[in-house]
């Protein structure tokens, strides 16, 4: 198999650090994987959760105990789940802590937190997050389980969520509780062991603390493996294979200042500083695609004359009317700018379709820079993920040289992978034509990348409404200042851009 690596030519400039100063912490991780696709997930996720023994904490945008985590193979719920584990279990702890969805998203569930906690029980500590301003949502996606091992990412347990990567057109298990079909979705997580995973812990007990003054103590640390003692319990999922082994794992938060906390946009600066530094290619996935900032930094990019290569996979529409009216109107005029600014041709926008031309929800929020950046997490590329909503996202970095090596070798084939899986085409094929000719080349092969599995994103017409809410990015604050008064809102992204550094 090719896997597409990417030496440095002799004419590059030494890179700066990619990660520079815009992350929270830094830790390790003996383990690491990527889990594509819903159905992944839930896999990993029970097993885990199946072997936790002192505690389990989720922090999420939304939680349904409905949600099946093997649907088609048996009738156990995860509400189901955690009760039975609660029960066999006294003395493990498990807390969920979701977002308090305001009208009028909560008018469209039956799930209010009432009902939640009446199908959970008295011993399962269900909380609700209101902590955060009023329109700004809790965004993280984690779940940790005996500070050992952690996921973070782009989904949430939702009865939405499951899917597998065939993402096939006619799916009976891909079902909500009331029997309804739901469209096909892509999504990955992160799991991470570890120092990593503890830091997870830490960043969940801080969420936890902020949204009820409540103060969670961390499980104690791995004891050395000894003769005596045995060895000590490891709640990785045994079915899951590591994609990356003794790598350095970042997180990168945002938060809005609040209660006299500054406001956090290490996600943001990251990704600045990221597509700055970046040599020969820029791989995003993400559901939203709207920030001026982001935009201005990829243009830069895109005026050098030997600069890198661009490729963003999107939904074709967002999955709702809200996001299509405010959402999809802003990345519609954004795509159009940076077409006209794509003067050397590296520029590829694609979204995925199923075999008959079912459009593909992404919703994963996954970039690649180079084969030394890998990064999976919550934050969208939209402005209200930068400064107004909670994120995280994990942050793999391969050093330079012979130490390095097989790090730069795994997320080049991570992003050569999930490629692969939107153009419906084996893995190894794509990493061998994207390492010979370029991503954008393997993109514009027909027989590697159907146009109709992987289409190109058209910036159809803009109505005079459409242009208001670009204009004005209706929906997508910056950050609190600007959250209930848009006409502040084009300054502020005008006075931030200018200080935006040079490529």
């Amino acid at each position: 198999m090719t896997i597409a690596v990417e030496p440095p030519r002799a004419a590059d400039p030494v890179a700066p650090p990619a990660l520079g100063r815009s992350v929270w912490r830094r830790e390790e991780a003996a383990r690491a994987a990527l889990l594509h696709d819903g159905a992944a997930y839930f896999a990993a996720a029970r097993a885990a959760l199946l072997a936790a023994r002192r505690s389990i904490l989720l922090i999420g945008w939304s939680f349904d105990p409905r949600t099946r985590l093997r649907p088609g193979t048996d009738g156990e719920s995860l509400g189901d789940l955690l009760v039975r584990l609660k029960a066999e279990r006294p003395e493990l702890a498990v807390r969920l802590l979701v977002w308090t969805l305001p009208w009028p998203l909560s008018a469209n569930t039956d799930m209010k937190p009432e009902a939640v906690r009446a199908q959970l029980g008295p011993g399962i500590d269900y909380r609700v997050d209101a902590a955060l301003p009023y329109g700004a949502c809790q965004h993280q996606k984690i779940l940790v389980v005996d500070d050992r091992v952690a996921f973070c990412g782009g989904s949430d347990f939702e009865a939405n969520r499951w899917d597998t990567p065939a993402h096939r057109d006619r799916e009976t298990r891909r079902r909500l509780p009331s029997g309804e079909p739901y469209p096909p979705r892509h999504d990955v997580m992160m799991l991470v062991d570890g120092s990593a995973a503890r830091a997870l812990g830490d960043l969940a007990r801080r969420r936890w603390l902020e949204a009820t003054g409540e103060t969670l103590a961390p499980e104690p640390p791995a004891a050395p493996e000894t003769p005596d003692a045995g060895p000590e319990h490891d709640p990785w999922p045994g079915a899951v294979v590591p994609d990356l082994e003794g790598v350095g794992v970042a997180l990168a938060r945002t938060a809005p200042g609040i209660g006299g906390r500054a406001e956090i946009r290490e996600c943001e600066a990251l990704y600045l500083d990221q597509i700055r530094a970046a040599r020969r290619t820029i791989y995003l996935e993400n559901q939203y695609f709207t920030s001026p900032l982001i935009a201005r930094a990829l243009a830069r990019r895109l005026a050098e004359p030997d600069g890198p290569e661009i490729v963003v996979v999107l939904a074709a529409c967002s999955p709702n009317g809200f996001d299509r009216l405010t959402m999809d109107s802003a990345r519609r005029g954004l795509i159009r700018w940076l077409r006209s600014r794509d003067r050397h041709d590296r520029f590829r926008i694609r979204a995925p379709h199923t075999e008959r031309g079912l459009p593909i929800l992404v919703h994963s929020k996954v970039a690649v820079f180079d084969d030394r950046v890998l990064r999976v997490g919550s934050a969208n590329l939209n402005n209200r993920s930068f400064g107004y909503d909670s994120e995280c996202d994990l942050v793999v970095e391969a050093a330079d040289g012979p130490a390095g090596a097989a790090t730069r070798a795994a997320i080049a084939r991570l992003r050569d992978r999930l490629l692969a899986h939107h153009a419906a085409c084996p893995p190894e094929s794509f990493a061998a034509a994207a390492a010979r000719d370029g991503l954008c080349a393997a993109l514009d092969d027909p027989g590697l990348a159907p146009t109709r599995r992987l289409c190109g994103l058209v910036a159809s017409h803009r109505s005079l409404l459409a242009r208001f809410i670009e204009a004005f990015h209706i929906g997508d604050p910056v950050g609190i200042g600007d959250a209930w008064r848009p006409w502040r809102r084009r300054r502020l992204i005008r006075r931030m851009a200018r200080t935006l550094p040079e490529a």
